[in-house]
């Protein structure tokens, strides 16, 4: 029994060191791989990134040569570290810190010590290399702007992080990778593909010429061409009119949901975030918690759209069947409901319609038709999602799917949203602030300018897309080609849309009227609440506008939110009609408005909470109240 036991031991012994044995020679390969790093120097030869244009062909972004200092830390020889600092600019402390980072990640890898030298840096240093061994000079690109604006959809390239070398094989420690915008968004686009060049070392670390001489080298792919749909002339003008003004604007081509404009303000120079200087630039910009330059309002801001929704609340009115185009409502200058406040209107004739009520932007008519929408279910939650289900066929409450990486859903309450906050029982009246825009309905300015274009195709939307084409390829996704039908039938935009277009003809921003343009729009005042030493405090409202233009024939959509910009017609009216003037006719016809603009600035608005100028609120609807601080924390 004792020599089987010592015969079956001895045998199970022998087949695990010949499994093991087995194994590491046939399956794992990591000491051939560790073998080849040790004996293999590869030299990466990085493509040139794909251009980027706009609309008509102007070259928006193009590179610029860019030199890297590399090291493989185990190669490193003793230096005089003084000589070489003074050769590329930085300080010793500088250059022993990136080192011993180098080192850490790993001895046998090269690795970029000091990324984006000058021309000058790297003329002087190319003579002196020599005496500073285990470095070279690897040779790449960084983007050159052909302009000073749109950085905020054009995005940056910055060093890639750790965490995506580890999981992207693709990217070694110090390569470049886009951020933000469409170098974010078509990074693999972009990008190209790296060659890559192999060289035998000897036993000395000694290079002794090409690996397998140069059969498994290969070539750089430079990165595709893309063109966006972005108008650089009109992206431009819209920037310029946001000078000294916090806001967002969208413009939407709405025949195929093809971006014109996205500009936020303030915005910065693209270039800023280029080479050496991104760091220290784009670390100031990020603590800047006041103005916020590398938020993108027109993306990220949520607020209450205003007036603009009336027409929303009017078209569920007449697909709810609960208001006749004929039907009149009497408005006594407000709308009174319950003892509460009462929402005030703008003068005007007693009785108004749908046409007249969008025209002159009436509070009364607009809370009586969303009242008979939620009560014509049984229970308020019936008509609440009824309501929202509506709202949602126009991408709102949700992302909208472009093709950009960053943004906000927005807010449109459904009955699980009251239901959450009040126990007791909830109605119409309750939230009687949301049929105007307010109350507890959030949008993004995107989203304003999509349910604009919505109205403008008379019931239909293209998702809002940047792409236009890219460089070898026939189409774009087919998610930006597919019609988004509303909920709302074809019938019932023809009065909302006669009623945009009275709001120019005789209404809120009859002021506005551009020669040869028929323009619908609707102008809007949305009250602007925030949270200072813990007490809600109402600040300047803001000043909302949507528009499209010509009314039966729509070439551009647009949407204006200027922050504490007063009333509509104020700010974001004045904008609107000078963009869809300097789009559609080139030349401004309206040069007092373009003057009038340039030349006002809302900084001592935006001081007066920091001076502590705001005045207090004492109304307004619990829900509200606590919704809206949490947001402005949020954002």
């Amino acid at each position: 029994m004792r020599k089987i036991l010592l015969f079956a031991l001895v045998l199970t012994t022998g087949l695990i060191f010949a499994g093991r044995l087995f194994y590491l020679q046939i399956y794992d390969t990591s000491a051939t791989t560790l073998s080849k790093n040790n004996a293999i120097k590869a030299v990466y030869d990085y493509p040139q990134r794909g251009h980027i244009y706009d609309r008509n062909g102007e070259l928006l972004v193009s590179n610029q040569p860019s030199y890297d200092l590399m090291a493989i830390p185990r190669e490193i020889k003793a230096f005089d570290t003084l000589a070489l600092t003074k050769l590329i600019g930085v300080t010793p402390e500088k250059l022993r810190k990136e080192i011993r980072r180098a080192w850490n990640y790993s001895p046998r890898q090269a690795q970029v010590i000091i990324p984006t030298l000058s021309k000058e840096e790297y003329a002087f240093l190319g003579e002196q290399l020599r005496k500073f061994e285990g470095f070279y000079i690897q040779k790449r690109s960084l983007r050159d702007y052909q302009i000073d604006f749109g950085a905020n959809f054009l995005g940056y390239i910055q060093e890639v992080n750790p965490s995506t070398v580890s999981k992207d094989p693709y990217y070694n420690s110090g390569d470049l990778i886009g951020r933000q915008g469409v170098e974010e968004q078509y990074e693999h686009t972009l990008r190209g593909i790296k060659g890559v060049k192999r060289f035998q070392k000897d036993n000395f670390n000694r290079e002794i010429g090409p690996y397998k001489n140069g059969t498994l080298d290969t070539l750089p792919v430079q990165g595709k061409d893309i063109t966006l749909t972005i108008d650089a002339k009109l992206q431009e003008y819209a920037e310029s009119l946001l000078t000294n003004k916090r806001g967002g604007i969208v413009a939407i081509e709405p025949s195929t949901g093809e971006i014109l404009a996205l500009a936020t303000g303030p915005s910065y120079d693209p270039a800023d975030l280029v080479g050496r200087k991104r760091s220290k630039n784009y670390t100031k910009m990020s603590y800047d918690s006041i103005t916020k330059p590398l938020t993108d309002r027109a993306l990220q801001g949520q607020y209450a759209p205003g007036s603009p929704f009336k027409a929303l609340t009017g078209l569920i009115a007449l697909q709810e069947n609960v208001i006749g185009l004929n039907d009149n409502v009497y408005c006594t200058g407000s709308y009174n409901y319950g003892g509460r406040k009462p929402l005030g209107c703008h003068a005007h004739k007693r009785s108004v319609n749908l046409v007249s009520g969008i025209a002159h932007s009436c509070n009364s008519y607009f809370a009586t038709t969303y009242r008979r929408t939620i009560d014509k279910y049984e229970t308020p939650q019936k008509g609440m999602n009824a309501w929202k289900r509506h709202l949602e066929s126009f991408g709102l409450g949700n992302y909208l799917g472009y093709d950009l990486p960053i943004g906000k859903k927005g807010l449109i309450p459904g009955a699980d949203f009251y239901d959450r906050y009040y126990e007791f029982y909830w109605g119409s009246t309750t939230n009687i602030s949301n049929s105007i825009g307010q109350g507890e309905v959030l949008m993004t300015p995107i989203q304003m300018a999509n349910f604009t274009a919505a109205i403008a195709n008379r019931g239909y939307y293209y998702k809002p897309h940047i792409i236009k084409s890219i460089k070898g390829e026939k189409t774009i996704p087919s998610i930006f080609t597919k019609k988004n039908v509303t909920t709302i039938n074809k019938k019932h935009f023809e009065p909302v849309i006669q009623g945009l277009n009275d709001v120019y003809n005789f209404g809120t921003a009859k002021s506005l009227k551009v020669p040869g343009i028929e323009i619908c729009g609707k102008t809007g005042t949305a009250e602007n609440y925030d949270k200072i030493d813990g007490k809600r405090v109402q600040l300047t409202d803001h000043s909302t506008f949507v528009a499209f233009a010509p009314k039966d024939d729509p070439k551009i959509a647009i949407a204006v939110f200027i922050e504490n910009g007063y009333w509509g017609s104020r700010y974001g009216g004045r904008i609107a009609s000078l963009l869809i003037d300097k789009y559609l006719n080139e030349e401004v016809a309206r040069k007092d408005l373009e003057n009038w603009v340039l030349n006002h600035s809302l900084e001592e608005e935006y001081a007066k909470p920091l001076l502590g100028k705001p005045f207090p609120i004492n109304d307004g609807s619990k829900i509200s109240a606590k919704f809206l601080a949490q947001e402005n924390l949020e954002q």
